[in-house]
């Protein structure tokens, strides 16, 4: 970690770190988008990424899985680097589609495919060259239950996955997210286009995934961050504040830039 950045805990060593940035920087082009970024990611816990909107949150979290390498003048400096194989994902030899295994998305907004609710999550199985009939059978029908959603679609297997209701597309793209087998799952405010009862059914989700995969989350939702992670990250102009266990980032931060914010004295 850097002097920067306030660090609100003591290190657990019964945690294990998934994977950590190292002095990570981002350029958009010429705008120097995250500074400095010192960060780990403790296995199987939530992360949330909280702070203003323009502070990097999205900018940070799509770094985990090489976004931004699908647009020109994009650069990334520093390392994001996997445990336990100590694989720095930004490496030039790195493939990103090799990544996205690794690291599945989950975006603001559901997306799922133009197909149906079967082949969207069996889409990332048929990447991976798996024919066997059965066996994405088997897959589709754990990510489905995985998501909680097998119940309410298994007789609609066929059915387009835009046919399903807002909270379903959304459980729709964490069972294509979960089919991967992923490491982890970058959830990007995945509730600010859904009602209440469908944001309350995500929140439960990911805290039941918790158990089976590692999470990273942007968040403008304060509570939200409160109620679903273990671990907290403040950010603010591209820099990370502070970053603690979420308990003691709410109730006592250490930085007064962090609990002014949280305090809704600023942003």
């Amino acid at each position: 970690m850097t002097n920067a950045t306030t660090i609100n805990m003591t290190p657990d060593p019964a945690l294990a770190v998934k994977a950590e940035c190292r002095n990570f920087n981002f350029h958009y082009g010429d705008f120097h988008a995250l500074k400095n970024i010192n960060m780990p990611v403790f296995d199987k816990q939530v992360t949330s990424l909280i702070g203003p909107s323009g502070c990097g949150k999205s900018t940070l979290l799509r770094s985990f899985n090489r976004m931004h390498d699908l647009y020109p003048g994009n650069r990334y400096q520093g390392e994001i680097v996997m445990h336990p194989d100590n694989t720095d994902i930004l490496a030039k030899e790195v493939d990103p589609i090799e990544v996205r295994m690794r690291i599945s998305m989950v975006f603001q907004k559901p997306n799922p495919f133009p197909k149906t609710v079967f082949e969207n999550v069996a889409y990332s199985l048929r990447v991976r060259g798996m024919t066997n009939r059965s066996e994405i059978e088997d897959r589709v029908q754990q990510s489905l239950k995985g998501a909680a959603l097998w119940d309410e679609v298994k007789n609609r297997l066929n059915d387009l996955g835009a046919n399903l209701s807002g909270g379903q597309q959304q459980r729709l793209c964490i069972a294509r997210a979960l089919a991967s087998d992923p490491e982890i799952i970058l959830f990007d405010e995945p509730t600010s286009a859904l009602d209440p009862i469908a944001t309350a059914s995500i929140e439960e989700l990911v805290v039941e995934l918790r158990d089976k995969v590692t999470i990273l989350i942007v968040t403008h939702n304060m509570q939200q961050a409160a109620r679903i992670s273990d671990f907290t990250a403040y950010m603010y102009l591209g820099e990370l504040v502070e970053f603690g266990i979420t308990d003691q980032v709410f109730i006592k931060p250490m930085n007064k830039q962090t609990e002014d914010y949280i305090t809704g004295r600023f942003g």
